[in-house]
């Protein structure tokens, strides 16, 4: 029973530091600070609202401002996939008064950029007027980018400013209020649209909307930038050249999707959208690209918004996808034609004007870069649009949110985006339980079975590591150990599928192979370290055996940081997460070295170290594998063969293993094998293991002695 509590406890140890609560964020960070901190002069604060999550700050016993946290109030997630918490303090004319970044799990800002010039940025919100912001749309403000966390800051900007209008309208300050019920008429899309014939009818009538920037127009929009580098540094090719001519259109609806797509593309758009969700085609050519080269897997397009109203829609990889071409007749060439997903439940109308801002960006140092947006507003023609009576007026209750259903909605809908991730990742672990199962038919031919090893984990490198960043990390049992004292939410960590399977498959592997079923095969860092320790050795570096007593006595330090990171975590997980940098995991795997030099030069060392010596920081620093070691003594199943002689006189197993993981006494370690299956090789080898030859001259014998002709076998070399 133990056991079986142990393996769902791994297997639910992916990212569960979240949990359900009734307690608003407020609630949790308002006691560190001050009122004082947040509004000159203010002496306290009173409760917080039952009904908005928002504090009075008072000043002799009156109301001076008040106080929230944006995520409160909006969902936007960074990279990181988590809110940043920010705290505001607004005052009665709608105006900003103080902004504090209060939380945030952003790894450009926890190890790219100085932390302090992100709080400086948030702070600068202070006297931003959100009445202002209303008429806007949330662009009256310039946006002061920070060169490499472009997305982290419009993630913060949205999140300040969308927040901010929320609670500004739910108080009435600034004399804005909520939006009065729209009495005239209220219009849906017409399935029964007639579509445009061509090109030119779409752009004449509106069905496609059109942003056209030529050189001279972009130069002279960053001649006003306040950077005096902006203007010094203009784009050399003609004026006329093109810019970029990016065109877009609502293709979600059936007379404009059957149009522009085709049918087939159409019937694909349809199987991808769900209920409630829209989708639009953004088309573009030019110098200049609308989607950019920069963004990676699970983040974020940071060249383009969608706007309407105050509701802003950040395009995730995810609600993206690659357009092949245009059907509709007469459509020009473009170099970029892709589809990008408004999911549901934002408030996004169809039927009401929107805009798309593109963001432009001009290079003024080596790694700094100024911007400015440029609009494309849209709106539906008429003809694809019905008038539908207001509803009757009633009251209505409005009910708290099911934050259970909303994220079990999310979490089923990244499973369906993610079908042909966990499919590659399924197989990976059907070819691999096979090998294990098998393993004797799967290591007689030993050249056969090191490239199957090489390409397995090429691909466990590339597909799982940079591709999918699906590296499991000390952290996520960290944050299982803490959220087994608050509570969490098995809808938590389903929202990364991979993650959840690699864990619960490594869950299973624990009980019948221990840790090295991950380590040695299904670990992107691991791979990494042997895949270029096997660059060296066909370059002839020289290996390094340490001695036993040194190695024996290195083995320990992996525990000790072990047990040091979770005895920190008992008090801080916070804290805890920054000392697991000793794994260089986020480094090499998850930001792929783009981070600051001390970083990068660690991750480098142990890759170098593992030239020499393989697989360096597995067999002596991972705390992840130390992690692994402690519950995989427990294995049902021992699968690796050895033979009486093993370690007495034979020691050929021990001195070629690659990680040192077999006693002199022929005994294999569990808790340091990584179960690469290179001692099974050995086993079978009629060229190295001195059991197989000795069999293999005994049988001569036989055979000779007999009169017969000897046994010809296949020699598995080494």
């Amino acid at each position: 029973m133990k056991l079986l509590r142990l393996v769902l406890l791994l297997c639910a140890g992916v990212f569960l530091a979240g949990h359900a609560s009734a307690r608003t964020v407020l609630q949790e960070y308002l006691p560190a600070v001050t009122a004082a901190d947040l509004v000159p002069g203010a002496d306290s604060f009173g409760p917080v609202r039952d009904d908005l999550a928002v504090a009075p700050v008072m000043k002799g016993g009156e109301t001076v401002a008040w106080v929230f946290i944006t995520s409160d109030f909006v969902g936007t997630t960074g990279y990181s996939g988590k809110p940043i918490h920010t705290l505001v303090a607004v005052g009665p004319d709608a105006k900003i008064i103080s902004v504090r970044l209060v939380k945030h799990s952003e790894p450009i800002v926890l190890i790219g950029i100085p932390e302090a010039k992100v709080k400086a940025l948030v702070a600068g919100y202070a006297g931003l007027d959100l009445a202002a912001e209303a008429k806007s749309g949330g662009t009256a403000h310039e946006v002061d980018i920070i060169s490499g966390a472009t997305v982290t800051v419009m993630v913060i900007d949205d999140s300040i400013v969308r927040s901010g209008l929320k609670v500004a309208r739910a108080l009435g300050l600034g004399g804005l209020a909520r939006e009065a019920e729209d009495a005239g008429p209220r219009f849906e899309i017409d399935p029964a649209a007639a579509a445009p014939a061509d090109w030119i009818e779409a752009e004449g009538d509106g069905t496609l909307r059109r942003l056209s920037l030529d050189v001279a127009q972009v130069n002279a929009a960053f001649a006003e930038h306040p950077d005096i580098r902006a203007r010094e540094r203009a784009i050399a090719e003609p004026p006329q050249t093109t810019f970029i001519d990016m065109q877009a259109a609502l293709v979600s609806v059936p007379a404009i999707g059957k149009a522009l797509l085709g049918p087939a593309e159409e019937a694909n758009l349809k199987t991808w959208l769900r209920d409630g969700e829209n989708a639009i085609a953004v088309m573009g050519r030019g110098l200049y690209s609308f989607k950019g080269s920069g963004y990676v897997r699970g983040g974020i397009f940071d060249r383009i918004v969608l706007i309407q109203d105050d509701i802003s829609v950040r395009f995730r990889d995810r609600d993206h996808r690659r357009l092949g071409g245009i059907a509709l007749a007469g459509a020009p060439e473009f170099t970029e034609t892709d589809l990008f997903r408004i999911p549901a439940g934002l408030g996004f109308d169809p039927a009401k004007p929107f805009r798309i801002q593109l963001l432009a960006h001009r290079e003024v140092g080596p790694i700094e870069k100024v911007f400015h947006t440029f609009d494309l507003g849209y709106q539906l023609p008429q003809k694809y649009l019905l008038a539908v009576a207001p509803p009757a007026k009633e009251i209505t209750v409005v009910a708290d949110r099911d934050e259970g259903t909303a994220q079990a909605d999310l979490w089923k809908r990244i499973w369906q985006d993610s079908k042909l991730k966990i499919g590659v990742l399924a197989t990976m672990l059907v070819v691999l339980t096979g090998v294990f199962f098998f393993q004797t038919y799967a290591v007689r031919n030993a050249k056969a079975f090191y490239i199957f090893r090489i390409v397995f984990l090429t691909v466990t490198l590339v597909f799982l590591g940079w591709y999918a960043n699906a590296q499991l990390s000390v952290v996520n049992l960290m944050a299982l150990f803490g959220s087994l004292v608050t509570g969490f939410s098995w809808q938590a960590f389903l929202l990364d599928p991979l993650t959840f399977i690699l864990w619960f498959s490594l869950a299973a592997a624990l009980l019948f192979w221990g840790r090295g079923a991950y380590c040695g095969w299904l670990c992107p860092f691991g791979a990494l370290q042997e895949l270029t320790n096997q660059i060296a050795r066909k370059l002839r570096i020289p290996q390094w055996t340490l001695p036993w007593g040194l190695h024996e006595r290195l083995w320990p330090i992996k525990y000790m940081i072990f047990l040091g990171l979770f005895g920190v975590s008992l008090m801080s997980v916070e804290q805890a997460e920054h000392l697991a940098e000793i794994e260089p995991f986020k480094t090499a795997i998850i930001l792929k070295f783009i981070r600051a030099w001390p970083f990068v030069a660690y991750a480098v060392a142990l890759l170098v170290a593992g030239l020499f010596v393989e697989r360096f920081y597995c067999r002596y620093l991972c705390p992840l594998g130390a992690a692994l070691a402690i519950p995989a003594r427990m294995r049902m199943f021992d699968w690796l063969k050895r033979y009486h002689e093993c370690g007495n006189p034979c020691q050929t197993c021990a001195n070629q293993c690659p990680v040192q993981a077999i006693h002199r006494t022929g005994e294999i370690n569990p808790n340091e094998c990584i179960n690469c299956l290179h001692c099974q090789v050995l086993y079978q080898s009629e060229s190295v293991c001195p059991v197989v030859i000795k069999k293999m001259k005994s049988r001569a014998k036989l055979a000779a002695s007999s009169g017969a002709p000897p046994i010809q076998q296949p020699v598995a070399k080494v």
